[in-house]
């Protein structure tokens, strides 16, 4: 069976994050993927600090982000992350929307984020160690 690591978290659409047709603004739905990314590093230990920890910065290389609906100021919003594994030295995420209350697709979207060394930020070509054991205790390797 394989192992798919997903978590959620809910967002209230703040007044600060509508544009003057009262919808959010599309730069927003970034900001909501990073909500999502640090609900799923808190709860599965891969954590921004955690990177830094071990030497390493991930910095986004790709953001991909589909509209499907509208959403509005007053709305709440369930961000759902999923890790997608690879075996590159990479970090994929995708992403789903969904109205709170509903439970309407709004969004879809992905992300992928490489390793850095926080010392001359030279770009890692292999997965670090401490990456591929928390893989492995994720039960996505062997």
């Amino acid at each position: 069976m394989k192992t798919i690591l997903t978590d959620t978290i809910e967002v209230p659409v703040r007044f600060s994050e509508v544009d003057s047709l009262s919808i959010v603004w599309h730069g927003h739905y970034l900001r909501y993927f990073e909500d999502g990314r640090e609900a799923f590093g808190k709860r599965y230990g891969l954590g921004y600090l955690d990177y830094y920890a071990e030497g390493y910065l991930v910095p986004i290389v790709n953001i991909q982000c589909d509209f499907k609906r509208v959403v509005r100021y007053g709305d709440r919003i369930i961000v759902e992350t999923t890790y997608t594994p690879c075996e590159p030295a990479k970090i994929n995420f995708t992403y789903r929307i969904l109205n709170a209350e509903t439970g309407e697709l709004l969004v879809t979207g992905s992300t992928t984020q490489v390793f850095l060394s926080k010392s001359g930020f030279t770009l890692q070509l292999t997965n670090p160690d401490f990456f591929t054991n928390w893989k492995a205790a994720q039960g996505l390797i062997q």
